[in-house]
């Protein structure tokens, strides 16, 4: 299984969120009304700040966050993507965009370097649902320190990213931006929906999330099953829930018309692994050669780049539909 989560751990699978903030009533006094309506037109975060994150922890921000540490890589692309990047300071050693979180200071992968955190003397922290049950005890230490932590939830849909994008805005003051992006990405999502409505033979598909000898593919529940049917596609491994290990003969059984790698970024010529095992000859995306690579990080990291990733699937599986013109 070591191998098995290398592929994983770095494809940082999800991010979803749940926003506590509650409305506040317009039937205030006349005194009050105006500060309210301000606040609104302006769509600015009142601080201090209290919400409730993925784990129901109370967590109290004082002021505007001028240096955040962020312990996942989706967290990262969402602070980036709202424009609040030059605030990070400290990011996972996973975090590989955009560019320039190259150069932040890391603080550890899947074990938290709690002193590194703490030496960057940050006014925010973004966990991650993910990883909190076993960096629990790290957390609880940065806490400990008077610095807030919020962890956000494991996302496993569209909807549950766009709840993430959404409460990261309201933490670090973002909140009009946050929407643009939500917005923008329904309404690429739509698009790709849209044309995907003029797919008349639709295909199966079988996900490769990891090569053998430890085949991994994605069930229900998960972002690759999500898209696939956003693209009119089957996901042949439909019957499995989550991701989950696969022997050679069920995969050959199953006869995908289509098979999607998502390792080649990681490890070379992921379709050639797929094409030269013995008995995978008459496997129709062999036989047809629809052996294709996408690119891990877009389709399984739960951030602004996921529809990137639909589209280049959409390509990746129906290249007549959604190829260039």
């Amino acid at each position: 299984m070591k191998k098995y989560w290398y592929y994983i751990g770095v494809a940082c699978f999800s991010v979803g969120l749940l926003a506590g903030c509650a409305e506040e009533s317009s039937e205030e006094s006349n005194e009050e009304a105006p500060e309210e309506n301000n606040e609104e037109a302006s769509g600015e975060t009142s601080y201090p700040l209290t919400v409730e994150d993925a784990m129901e922890n109370e967590v109290e921000v004082e002021e505007d966050p001028e240096r955040i540490v962020s312990l996942m890589p989706s967290n990262t692309e969402i602070v980036f993507e709202l424009g609040a990047g030059e605030e990070v300071v400290g990011v996972s050693e996973n975090d590989n965009y955009p560019e320039e979180v190259t150069e932040l200071e890391q603080v550890g992968g899947m074990e938290i370097n709690v002193e590194k955190v703490l030496s960057l003397e940050p006014d925010l922290v973004l966990a991650h649902a993910s990883g909190a049950h076993n960096s629990q005890e790290a957390l609880d230490q940065i806490e400990e320190a008077d610095i807030p932590v919020y962890i956000v939830e494991d996302a496993t849909s569209f909807d549950g990213v766009y709840d993430t994008i959404d409460a990261i805005g309201e933490l670090v003051n973002e909140q009009a931006n946050a929407e643009e992006i939500v917005t923008g990405m329904q309404e690429d999502v739509e698009t790709v929906e849209e044309q995907a409505s003029e797919v008349e033979d639709t295909k199966s598909v079988f996900v490769e999330v990891s090569p053998e000898p430890e085949i991994f593919t994605t069930g229900t529940g998960t972002f690759m099953n999500e898209m696939l049917e956003m693209i009119q596609a089957e996901n042949a491994a439909a019957d499995e829930e989550g991701w989950v290990q696969m022997n050679e003969e069920a995969v050959i059984d199953m006869q995908p018309d289509a098979i999607v790698t998502t390792y080649g970024y990681y490890t070379d010529d992921p379709v050639g692994q797929v094409t030269g095992r013995e008995g995978w000859e008459e496997v129709p995306a062999v036989e047809n050669e629809e052996v294709i690579d996408v690119h891990s990080d877009l389709v399984t990291r739960s951030g602004p780049r996921l529809v990137e990733g639909l589209e280049e699937l959409a390509e990746a599986v129906y290249p007549d539909t959604f190829g260039d013109e």
